[in-house]
């Protein structure tokens, strides 16, 4: 398994590394690391994208779940599709899939998308008021 700590750089503090460890990825070997995916800050610090490349799968073929904080993509091709195609040449590859990616508590899904062959998620980190910075008046 492998840790992405997606926290800004200057966010550096003692015990907070779990915090602010937005997005780790359960790595299963036995798929080689299929499909790519990416994984970026988009908007501002507290907005994330996954971006798995699902060309070739349907929507209907693609399935986003979310339970206790594990965020599961699956892809499972239509088998009966395959039966009519005659093939000189295979060399893209169509098989199943499941990947896995561990979110944060404060992490929350907003959307998901297909677009062009991949598959977006979107991600917010959702900060409580107990979280956020608060100015501490000095009373005279």
């Amino acid at each position: 398994m492998h840790n992405f700590n997606l926290s800004p750089s200057y966010r550096s503090s003692v015990d907070f590394n779990d915090t602010f460890n937005i997005v780790r990825s359960n790595h299963d070997k036995s798929n080689d690391g299929y499909p790519l995916y990416n994984i970026e800050l988009t908007d501002d610090e507290n907005h994330y994208r996954i971006t798995v490349a699902v060309a070739g799968f349907a929507e209907e073929e693609l399935d986003i779940t979310l339970h206790n904080n594990i965020l599961v993509v699956c892809g499972v091709h239509d088998s009966t599709k395959q039966k009519d195609r005659r093939y000189l040449y295979r060399g893209i590859t169509e098989h199943n899939f499941e990947k896995k990616f561990q979110l944060a508590e404060q992490i929350t899904v907003r959307d998901a998308r297909l677009e062009n062959g991949l598959l977006i998620i979107d991600l917010e980190h959702f900060i409580s008021k107990k979280e956020k910075p608060r100015r501490i008046e000095i009373i005279k």
